[in-house]
């Protein structure tokens, strides 16, 4: 899951629906990404591993690696 297109779409892909709805997903809040964790029902498909993902880099304070990414998104 930890592939180079996975980043960049954490980076660019806003969130489709609830709260935070038009947020890349790389700038929601951990405490939304623990709820999804602690209900124990993620989004199906592609959107739910992201958020996981999002989720595991941010408890490993790795998400700072990412913002960058989201940054320069209008030179590609």
């Amino acid at each position: 899951m930890l592939e180079k297109e996975n980043i960049i779409k954490l980076a660019r892909m806003k969130m489709p629906f609830g709260k935070f709805a038009g947020r890349v997903l790389i700038d929601l809040p951990e405490e939304y990404l623990l709820w999804f964790q602690n209900k124990s029902e993620w989004p199906s498909g592609e959107l739910g591993q992201l958020l996981q993902l999002c989720l595991a880099l941010k408890v490993e304070g790795l998400d700072s690696v990412v913002k960058p990414l989201k940054e320069n998104q209008d030179r590609y």
